[in-house]
């Protein structure tokens, strides 16, 4: 048995079909908050980055929103990550997610 569960992909053809397969794959309250802390850090990092020039704060953008998102996959979602099979998918979902969270439209518990 394998310790992370492999998600059903059928393949996508629109961000409208991936966007409620990235939701089921973010079911666990904890791994919806990780998503959400570690979308702001990387908000935070890359307003630091445009405000003093510095490109190395784009690695911490990445990083803050990679760990905490891997995180929450590998220790609560049991799941992989689609971010290598559907990158851009992917990162316009985090957003999504994260603007959905921030204006109640979206709860981190589904039964909320």
């Amino acid at each position: 048995m394998h310790f992370l569960a492999e998600p059903k992909d059928p393949g996508f053809r629109s961000f409208a079909e991936f966007y409620p397969f990235y939701l089921r794959e973010h079911r666990h309250p904890v791994s919806r908050l990780l998503h959400y802390i570690g979308t702001w850090g990387s908000l935070a990092f890359l307003v630091t980055s445009a405000a003093t020039g510095e490109p190395w704060w784009l690695l911490a953008a990445a990083l803050s929103g990679y760990t905490f998102a891997w995180v929450g996959h590998f220790r609560f979602e049991r799941n992989r990550p689609a971010t290598f099979r559907h990158p851009f998918y992917s990162l316009a979902s985090d957003f999504r997610m994260w603007w959905e969270l921030n204006l109640g439209r979206l709860k981190f518990r589904e039964h909320d």
